[in-house]
């Protein structure tokens, strides 16, 4: 599990240990992890760290003493070290201190040259995006350059991901002694490049976001037994497709056969039924008993009369695409089954009331928040795909139990009929016993490794993701 925690928690973390250390020795532990990962991306150019061209781009806080103290080091390693102050009168003392006694140089302007540029300028605490003399001196870094971002990039929000303005784009971030959620959730995540954690000791309590690999979701994977048979392995009910759009139901029902179903009951007209029996005629047709449904994927207007009278039965339910119109949140707060709502930014943007925009940019905020007002799982998805349970998500969430930050995907995901897949797959999971969040997550972990096993770096359908579920699965179970 990759865990991330907020600034608060880091700040009291690093307070907590501070007090009994030297003063100065948190910073020089940061500072050796920080050159000992700009040196092994050094150590792939011919000369290696001797005589490599390293400038740091310096802010006034302590990641510009971090910046300062590695640069240090690589000085004192035979590289030519440049700092370049966003303020000159505001440099860590003890840094320049040390990147001069070094061979270091302080210089008014980014050279024209370097093998690698090392962002100091802003760091945990920094808010709303870079200021315009730190932004001046992001734009001159020179082209094709390796940028290494000390513990974020700057004007990437730590908390939340969001980037309010000019921003850093990173190609490797170093991160002191946790991951923050703004290096896992979009779009700080497209600016932050490979994450390197750096250990330096910190004592953390509960995480903020989290991450799942593959032996939490083969944890959480519901397997059959010796006396297992369709229904104990769990029948899910899809209420999906019209005769406008009957692939949503097919690639719904794709998606729960190859999730890992035992049986699935398709509920619908007959012109997408037909579509249905026709591609998988294992599908069960016509009501009866299920342990979850799936409704909403290409479901058309005027059938909300459906939804709600599945949110009365009491057996789980997700909830996607059509189905999630006009949804009534004191109906879904009375539930006592799990309910899973699966939105795009578009439609969780309806269902909070403001723009898709804002979503976008706050993603970590609006997924709690639909937690939080509809009393349900929620999984927000995206470029980076969250899960949140009800009642706030974060920490005061149901259970304590962290916004889960899905980390698989390709961008050719990005596909007609793809969430149908995903919508299939997280209610196979929800019959299979999984709760909400749980289905989500996992669901969303698999969908995300399927995609790249079918796209492989080309475009793909809905229906190829669909058929490599059965790979992903084996994936994530395999040592």
């Amino acid at each position: 599990m990759r865990t991330a925690y907020s600034v608060e928690t880091v700040r009291a973390a690093e307070r907590e240990l501070m007090a009994r250390l030297p003063e100065g020795a948190l910073m020089l532990r940061a500072a050796a992890g920080l050159a000992a990962v700009c040196a092994g991306l050094l150590a792939r150019r011919p000369g290696r760290v001797y005589g490599a061209r390293v400038v740091l781009l310096v802010g006034p806080g302590d990641n510009g003493g971090d910046a300062l103290y590695a640069g240090a080091r690589l000085a004192r390693r035979g590289a030519g070290v440049t700092a370049v102050p966003m303020d000159p009168q505001r440099m860590h003392a003890g840094g320049l201190a040390a990147l001069r006694a070094a061979g270091g140089r302080v210089a008014d302007t980014v050279p024209a040259r370097a093998d690698l540029v090392l962002d100091g300028l802003l760091g945990i605490g920094g808010r709303g995006g870079l200021r315009p003399a730190a932004a001046a001196l992001v734009e001159r870094i020179p082209s094709g350059v390796p940028v290494v971002a000390v513990d974020l990039p700057s004007g990437v929000d730590a908390d939340t991901g969001e980037v309010a303005g000019p921003a850093v784009t990173a190609d490797v971030t170093v991160a002191f002694g946790a991951y923050k959620p703004g290096l896992l959730i979009d779009p700080g995540a497209s600016r932050a490049g490979a994450v390197h954690l750096v250990d330096i000791g910190l004592a953390l309590g509960e995480p903020d976001a989290e991450a799942l690999q593959h032996a939490d979701v083969a944890g959480l994977l519901p397997e059959p037994g010796a006396s297992s048979d369709k229904y104990r392995r769990g029948v899910v009910g899809i209420v999906a497709g019209s005769a406008q759009y009957p692939g949503a139901a097919v690639l719904a029902v794709a998606g729960a056969l190859r999730g890992g179903a035992g049986a699935v009951r398709y509920v619908g007209p007959t012109a997408a039924a037909d579509a249905v029996l026709a591609r998988y005629p294992e599908t069960l047709s016509g009501r009866g008993r299920v342990q979850a449904w799936v409704v909403g994927p290409g479901l058309g207007e005027g059938r909300a009369g459906e939804v709600a009278g599945l949110l009365a039965e009491d057996v789980p339910v997700l909830v996607d695409a059509d189905g999630l119109r006009g949804l009534d949140a004191e109906v879904l707060r009375a539930r006592s089954a799990p309910t899973l709502l699966t939105p795009h930014a578009g439609e969780a943007a309806a269902l909070l009331g403001v723009s898709r925009e804002s979503v976008e940019a706050g993603r970590l905020g609006s997924v709690r928040a639909l937690a939080e007002r509809y009393g349900v799982a929620a999984l927000l998805k995206g470029s980076t795909t969250l899960v949140a349970s009800g009642g706030g998500g974060g920490r005061g969430g149901v259970g304590g139990v962290p916004v889960r930050v899905n980390p698989t995907g390709t961008p050719w995901l990005a596909t007609a009929g793809s969430g149908d897949v995903l919508s299939g797959l997280a209610g196979a999971l929800l019959a299979g016993g999984l709760s909400g969040a749980d289905a989500g997550a996992v669901g969303a972990y698999l969908h995300g490794l399927a995609g790249r096993r079918a796209a492989s770096g080309a475009p793909v359908l809905a229906q190829e993701v669909a058929e490599a579920l059965p790979g992903a699965w084996r994936d994530v179970r395999t040592p």
